[in-house]
């Protein structure tokens, strides 16, 4: 990587780690509001304004921006080459600040109290809409980069097959340019218009079933980087090598195809949507969980080609020899863990009749939070501590330090979670500010959520020396790192021409959009409602 490349990612990645531990000293103090042994400070308003502040920046800007700074080390990293339009990168990154700065003023002032998913008939001040469009137009910079990079490296190299990470990478942008497509028309012809009173009326139904084309589509955007660390990262760092490169590319086309088609799960207990579609979405949401198992039987094989090349032996010998103190291997380990634990509360949410029982109850935030914040972000530190002497030319001041950090955020998102399950299975509802302890119905949940405040301290020390370790990195010995990203274990393996591009798979994508969203858009315009008046949370931007 050139200097100035690396200065590029380092920008995307200082100012998404500075937000990140923000957003965790906001959630702690939600946590701790609403528990039985209150700050004693804060009121119901402030901690509404702390919660959109939290899921904003966390599901908008950190992840965004921690994506775009991986997309661009691992284009310029597999390619060989330096960046192509790093002018326009820079304007896309200064656009999506100013963009979260008017997120923020607009949050803060108490003019957008509207949470991050921002449901109508609540509307928000124009500037935070305007923010979040301004964040997302420059995130489709950086789509158009990585798309054009990967064509520009088939054209040079006609015949060839794509580096595995840049196809990725690719796979990843196109996701996303898919999911934000939802969100970007519900903002554009709906709610900018009622925030600027150019309408007084608003069709909720219509703008929930656009935010839905966005809702779980993005987690796949946030959970892509770290499947990219997976299969290009971890077999290197165990010592051996990539079980398959075709079935990484399979694993990320068919996210492409059924990860972004089943946001409407989230609106079973919606009336608008008939039984059918809901019972379709669901299918949906079985079919996504094929690539995550190809990606696990993949990186379990990998694994294990490596244990056995350090002399594991038997079924499971070859476990035992691998080096689990490494940073890359330990997050691996901790985050199967949770990704366990909450894949098992993700068959709850899946089914109709089931999630009927959980929907408005805590253990959504907490199955949420357990696979984001537990799996996925713990892997993003992974990335950050492999590329970190790259980026900068100094190693990590102490492996230890880092080992400790990983597992203390390991246990504190299960101690912050795995109660707050709980509590949503015993009736503690969510998306309330405070809860009545003695009522008799919440009293039972006190401990269990006191147990979830000491998980958040954990989640808020770990978080805080995230940030210690990367500090210190600036100031150890200078040393020149190169990235090696794992090879396959068959180098000159046959990969169909399918899998080497995206036609196909953006085809499918669209004709399942169509299968499934068709009916559930078309209906607001054949059979248009008179619609809800806005409810103004704030004033004029």
């Amino acid at each position: 990587m050139t200097a100035a490349d690396k200065r590029l990612v380092l920008a995307h990645w200082w100012l998404s780690f500075a937000l990140f531990v923000c957003a965790l000293f906001l959630g702690f103090w939600q946590f701790w509001f609403r528990s039985p042994i209150p700050p004693g400070f804060g009121t119901p308003t402030q901690y509404y304004i702390s919660v959109t502040a939290h899921g904003t920046i966390i599901a908008f800007a950190f992840t965004t921006l921690f994506a775009m700074g991986f997309g661009y080390a691992v284009t310029a990293l597999t390619t060989g080459a330096a960046l192509r339009w790093r002018t326009g990168a820079w304007q896309a990154f200064a656009l999506a600040c100013i963009g979260l700065a008017l997120l923020l003023v607009a949050i803060v002032s108490g003019r957008a109290t509207v949470l991050y998913t921002f449901y109508p008939p609540l509307v928000a001040s124009f500037a935070f809409y305007l923010g979040l469009t301004l964040l997302v137009v420059g995130s489709w910079f950086w789509v158009a980069h990585t798309i054009a990079s990967f064509y520009a490296w088939k054209g040079a190299h006609r015949g060839q097959t794509t580096p595995l990470g840049l196809f990725m990478v690719t796979a990843t942008a196109m996701l996303w340019l898919w999911a934000s497509i939802g969100a970007a028309l519900e903002l554009l012809f709906q709610l900018i218009p009622l925030s600027l009173g150019w309408t007084d009326r608003i069709d909720v139904g219509l703008a929930r079933t656009l935010f839905s084309w966005t809702l779980h589509a993005i987690v796949y955007f946030w959970l892509l980087p770290a499947y990219i660390a997976l299969y290009l990262i971890v077999p290197e760092e165990a010592g051996g090598r990539l079980y398959s490169d075709p079935m990484g590319r399979l694993a990320f086309v068919l996210f492409l195809v059924f990860g972004v088609p089943v946001g409407l799960h989230h609106l079973f207990m919606d009336p608008e949507h008939g039984t059918a579609f809901k019972f379709v979405q669901g299918v949906f949401t079985v079919f996504v969980s094929l690539p995550t198992l190809l990606t696990v039987f993949s990186i379990c094989a990998s694994l294990e080609i490596a244990g056995r090349l350090r002399g594991g032996r038997g079924s499971l010998g070859w476990v035992t020899t691998l080096p689990w103190g490494r940073p890359a291997m330990l997050a691996t380990g901790l985050a199967a863990i949770m990704l366990g634990l909450g894949g098992l509360g993700g068959l709850i949410n899946m089914s109709y009749a089931l999630n009927s029982a959980v929907h408005n109850t805590a253990w959504i935030t907490a199955h949420f939070h357990l696979i984001f914040a537990g799996t996925v972000v713990i892997l993003y530190f992974a990335i950050a501590y492999h590329l970190w002497p790259t980026l900068t030319g100094r190693s990590l001041h102490s492996v230890r330090s880092v080992r400790v950090q990983l597992v203390t955020w390991c246990v504190g998102m299960l101690l912050l979670t795995l109660p707050w399950h709980v509590t949503g299975i015993m009736g503690q509802p969510r998306r309330m500010a405070f809860f009545d302890y003695t009522d008799a119905v919440l009293a039972p949940t006190a401990w269990l959520t006191t147990l979830s405040l000491l998980g958040g301290t954990l989640v808020l020390i770990s978080g805080l020396h995230f940030l210690w370790n990367l500090s210190l990195a600036r100031s150890s010995e200078m040393q020149q790192v190169d990235v090696r990203f794992a090879r396959p274990a068959v180098s000159n393996a046959h990969v169909p021409s399918a899998l080497n591009g995206f036609a196909l798979w953006n085809w499918l994508t669209a004709a399942a959009m169509v299968a499934v969203y068709g009916w559930p858009i078309a209906q607001f315009f054949i059979y248009p409602s008179f619609g809800a008046a806005g409810i103004s949370v704030g004033g004029p931007p």
